[in-house]
């Protein structure tokens, strides 16, 4: 992108946030701020763009003079590493790899799968049950005050960032990793992906159930599926085809006889907007998650071939880049104020957005290392049976109602899920087995 059509882009953005932030209300009755999530997210957008136009235009003037093989001066080596990164030759590629194979000779037993599959459920069951509690419940509500609901998502993840780099900046300290190559800059890319998927995450929570949320997470393998075929021309196997089929009519079955269940917990006020638009508030917003959320890990998958880093180096790479952004935005338009304030009138959020911040960054290092020691297979597995678990946390907490038609759903997906993963292991094996003889 030159930087002409960048300043064309700020300048739209701008030009879109004062539009939107200047515009009257609607009515003069007092809205709920999250009526207006599209208003927060060209704020929030245009926050990150602040950060963003500036640091393009550095790193372009830095790679048009080249500064890599003229710059010198106590900045130069942070210049380097932020914008041109260490290439690693393919021999210290090679050692590195060899090295960390041999860090993997541990016995593998029931205990540690055991103790993985602990950690996940609890870090991740208890973040999900804090989540809903703090943007779907009022705080401080008595029976003589109706209480008051926290509306700024982006504070939460920012809490969750701030957390998680710290614990992969002490983690990174204590246990030696591979040399680090990639510019710093590239992990801009996943980390403005995942601010955005977490954000529709929490924002989604306003208009739709904790369980609709998470079994449209699930499902999001369908638009994944789509678009390969019609973009890339991937080419799919016939039961990939048929547990897709069978996560849509389990989503649909949910959904459909759901509908009527959901008035309690769409928190739009009548005055401001029908049940029709909340609901498709609900769906765009989800539809953004599943979008940025697999542009994450397309990216980061991208950026472990390419560079061979460990998963803690990209752990801190990411949250590096999301605090930076998300602080920055929040600095602008008074969001840290606003959260103070708000702790100060309710002490029981400060200690659930503490909570949350822990469960998110313990649950990170889980998933690292079981994908590590196990591989992606048990992974999905403990996490498949989480949502699951998730669904019926919530219900029974929350008091979500779910009909007869809406459970067997559910049961429809899981299975969906659950067949999926048990046919790709099956398809690993036998490949490995076909290929067996012809090794020594």
């Amino acid at each position: 992108m030159s930087h002409k059509s960048t300043l064309i882009c700020f300048v739209i953005i701008t030009v879109l946030n004062i539009q939107w932030v200047s515009a009257p209300p609607i009515s003069d009755k007092l809205v709920e701020p999250s009526s207006f999530w599209m208003i927060h997210l060209l704020k929030n957008l245009f926050g990150y763009a602040t950060v963003v136009v500036p640091a393009m235009l550095i790193i372009g003037y830095m790679k048009k003079i080249k500064y890599n093989e003229t710059g010198s001066g106590l900045c130069f080596p942070v210049v380097k590493s932020c914008v041109f990164g260490d290439d690693n030759s393919p021999e210290v590629i090679a050692k590195q790899q060899q090295q960390a194979e041999g860090d993997k000779l541990q016995s593998k037993g029931c205990l540690k799968i055991l103790i993985c599959a602990a950690g996940l459920q609890v870090s991740y069951l208890t973040w999900g049950v804090i989540q809903e509690r703090i943007m779907t419940q009022e705080y401080g509500k008595t029976d003589s005050s109706s209480g008051e609901k926290f509306s700024n998502s982006q504070f939460l993840v920012f809490v969750n960032r701030l957390l998680a780099v710290i614990v992969a900046g002490v983690y990174s300290f204590i246990v030696r990793q591979p040399r680090h190559s990639c510019p710093l800059y590239k992990f801009s890319y996943a980390s403005f992906s995942n601010i955005m998927s977490s954000w529709c995450q929490y924002e989604a929570l306003k208009f739709v159930t904790f369980p609709t949320q998470v079994l449209g997470k699930a499902c999001k393998v369908i638009p994944v599926m789509l678009m390969g075929k019609l973009i890339s021309g991937n080419v799919y196997e016939l039961y990939e085809w048929i547990t897709a089929t069978m996560l849509s009519v389990g989503i649909s079955m949910f959904l459909f006889f759901q509908s009527g269940q959901h008035g309690n917990n769409v928190h739009v006020s009548e005055e401001t907007y029908s049940s029709l638009v909340g609901t498709s508030s609900g769906i765009v917003l989800m539809l953004g998650y599943m979008m940025f959320d697999s542009f994450t890990s397309n990216w980061q998958g991208s950026l472990f071939k390419t560079h061979k880093m460990s998963s803690v180096q990209m752990m801190f790479g990411v949250n590096l880049f999301s605090c930076i952004f998300t602080s920055c935005s929040l600095l602008e338009q008074g969001g840290f104020i606003e959260a103070a304030q708000f702790m100060m009138r309710h002490w029981d959020f400060a200690m659930h957005s503490v909570i949350l911040s822990i469960c998110s960054a313990v649950g990170q290092l889980f998933i690292f290392y079981t994908i590590s020691e196990f591989g992606a297979v048990v992974f999905t597995i403990i996490m498949t049976v989480r949502q699951a678990i998730a669904i019926l946390l919530s219900c029974v907490i929350y008091g979500h109602p779910v009909t007869v038609m809406g459970l067997l759903g559910i049961l429809v997906v899981f299975l969906a899920l659950f067949l999926r993963i048990y046919a790709r292991s099956r398809k690993t094996t036998l490949k490995q087995a076909a290929s067996a003889p012809g090794k020594i």
